[in-house]
């Protein structure tokens, strides 16, 4: 088992609210090692709950002593401009909009509003305003998804 999946492990471990999950763990090969840990949240995520879980998991990986070379560990939520990586982070979006890029090379954008095990619901704007075409697209159709941001 490589480290990053350990490490990935002793967090879910460590979640004691359900309604937080790790998206991922990244551990870079630069010396000293940096294990950077994505926590996202149905609810989203208090800095509260990443300082909880950087400690617990820091202790862990002490006690263990799972690493045996020098490394910073951060635990944070990811950023706005990362794409989805988990069907619970196309959930927690209901209501924003994205912007989906197809391995057809082709791209929707529009309002995010379903998600399943399976696909996606989104609407997208007509060419006339007032109106909207809804898709479903399915997640094996999807290469990578952004979320909007909009500062109106």
């Amino acid at each position: 088992m490589d480290i990053a999946q350990k490490i990935k492990e002793l967090a879910e471990l460590h979640l004691i609210n359900q309604a937080h999950f790790i998206v991922d763990v990244t551990v870079s090969k630069h010396k000293p090692m940096k294990i950077t840990v994505a926590l996202d949240g149905d609810a989203g995520v208090s800095i509260d709950d990443c300082a909880n879980l950087s400690r617990q998991l820091s202790d862990e990986l002490e006690k263990e002593n799972s690493i045996d070379e020098a490394y910073t560990l951060e635990v944070g939520t990811p950023g706005i401009d990362q794409p989805l990586k988990l069907k619970r982070q196309y959930k927690k979006n209901i209501g924003r909009e994205l912007k989906v890029h197809l391995t057809d090379k082709s791209i929707v954008r529009g309002k995010l509003v379903s998600a399943d095990e399976e696909k996606i619901g989104v609407q997208e704007p007509a060419e006339k305003k007032k109106e909207v075409k809804d898709s479903e697209i399915p997640f094996t159709e999807i290469e990578k998804t952004i979320v909007i941001v909009s500062f109106k």
